[in-house]
């Protein structure tokens, strides 16, 4: 979340960017700096009380030593309404800290000077594009298509188990899919990220760590009897490692990776752009995610983008990078590259990354900070990105490389797929 310092700071530029999400924050902001200003009335009042029970008890001592009880009884009377008097400030500063802590937790992150103005996805701006682009004939077949034709994967099978969004992976169509997550991992591992097999399940305080609470609640499953959370990305449980944690700056950057099964209630999706693998309640991704100090973590941020995009280069797939603006990104998020691959049978591009910088918004609520050099403790900077989820990527690898002789396996999959092509 937002922290105090940003929004006294400089309160009417917090307004201005947050005007670029979308979000009217001037009644936030305003009412923030009023709390604050009681808050700190209040711990002022509250510290003069306990100065003045500290000078009462050393006089009670005082006077019980010499003797002097009914004056001693008179100061422990004194001492008891001083005591209800902190008791009932105590009561107001724990009111007036939960009101702050509430509006920021309400308050979206604010875009970085880069993210440009717009409303929807039709104002992100296209940074970057590469790749061949297939020529398939005019009766080239979708991949709900193919997956059936192949027998790579039944949807209706996971309608029958589940319900739609479910699909069951079928003989190589489950060999492509662990294919590409290992591929993924590997070239993790080779890019310097210490794997990491996260809890598929997280508290609260793991939701709110990472802002998926209160902001995405009713896209994430929810188990009640355990008051647990299915993860809706790894980013949640694997950035929540560092939640309370003061790291020495020797130990930044951090970077980890892990694949995981995700899961979205993706709530109000329907029609054509959801048939498929196009959205799922459940599906797999690799993620990368990067500790940085604030000086590094746009350096961080360009690494990553080059990581994404060469898996891209070595799958052979037509892609392009989005800048978000301000209109379409996340609640956390300062900054977000989109990276879209073209699927020809269907002729759109689809999104098969996110790659955000979210600066301090996410390590000031989670408390992750480092101890720098000058001793001193400061927020970090949290990054994280798909690298990759698998729908859209399998989507776009099966429509793409359908020849009349099958479907042609990438090279880079092929030692982990042990088969050159679907036919």
């Amino acid at each position: 979340m937002l922290t105090l310092q940003q929004i006294k700071e400089d309160p009417e530029r917090i307004i201005a960017r947050l005007a670029v999400k979308g979000f009217d924050g001037k009644q936030g902001v305003n009412d923030v700096i009023d709390f604050d200003d009681e808050r700190r009335s209040l711990q002022y009042q509250n510290d003069n009380l306990a100065a003045e029970l500290k000078k009462q008890a050393d006089a009670i001592g005082r006077l019980m030593k010499e003797g002097r009880r009914e004056e001693a009884e008179e100061a422990k009377k004194n001492v008891a309404e001083i005591k209800a008097q902190q008791k009932e400030i105590a009561d107001r500063l724990t009111i007036t800290e939960n009101a702050i802590r509430d509006i920021l937790l309400g308050m979206p992150n604010i875009p970085c000077d880069a993210v440009p103005e717009g409303k929807s996805a039709e104002d992100n701006v296209v940074e970057k594009t590469g790749g061949p682009m297939p020529d398939l004939p005019a009766d080239a077949l979708p991949h709900w298509e193919l997956a059936k034709k192949y027998n790579l994967i039944n949807f209706d099978l996971g309608v029958k188990i589940t319900g739609p969004g479910f699909p069951v992976y079928i003989g190589k169509g489950a060999r492509l899919q662990r294919a590409l997550i290992q591929f993924f991992l590997d070239e993790a591992g080779k890019a310097g990220y210490i794997e990491i097999q996260p809890p598929y399940v997280v508290n609260e305080a793991s939701g709110y760590g990472t802002g998926q609470l209160p902001d995405k609640e009713g896209q994430m499953y929810f188990i009640n009897e355990d008051k647990l959370y299915l993860i809706p990305t790894a980013e949640v449980p694997v950035t929540n490692i560092y939640r309370d944690v003061i790291l020495s700056a020797d130990q930044l950057p951090i970077k980890n990776c892990a694949y995981s099964a995700c899961f979205r209630r993706e709530a109000g999706s329907y029609g054509k752009d959801v048939r498929g693998l196009n959205r799922l309640h459940q599906f797999d991704k690799v993620e990368i995610v990067r500790i940085e100090k604030p000086e590094n973590s746009y350096a961080a941020l360009e690494e990553m983008k080059d990581h994404v995009q060469g898996l891209l280069e070595k799958l052979g797939l037509p892609w392009h990078i989005l800048r978000l603006c301000g209109g379409d990104m996340s609640f956390t998020s300062a900054i977000t590259f989109d990276f879209e691959v073209y699927s020809a049978a269907q002729g759109r591009w689809l999104e098969v990354s996110s790659v955000s910088n979210f600066e301090t918004y996410q390590a000031n609520r989670l408390k992750c900070r480092y101890r720098a050099e000058d001793k001193k403790t400061r927020l970090c900077h949290t990054l994280n990105g798909s690298a990759l989820a698998l729908p859209r990527i399998m989507a776009a690898l099966l429509e793409n490389n359908q020849t009349p002789q099958g479907i042609v396996i990438p090279e880079c999959l092929r030692r982990y797929t042990g088969f050159d092509i679907i036919d």
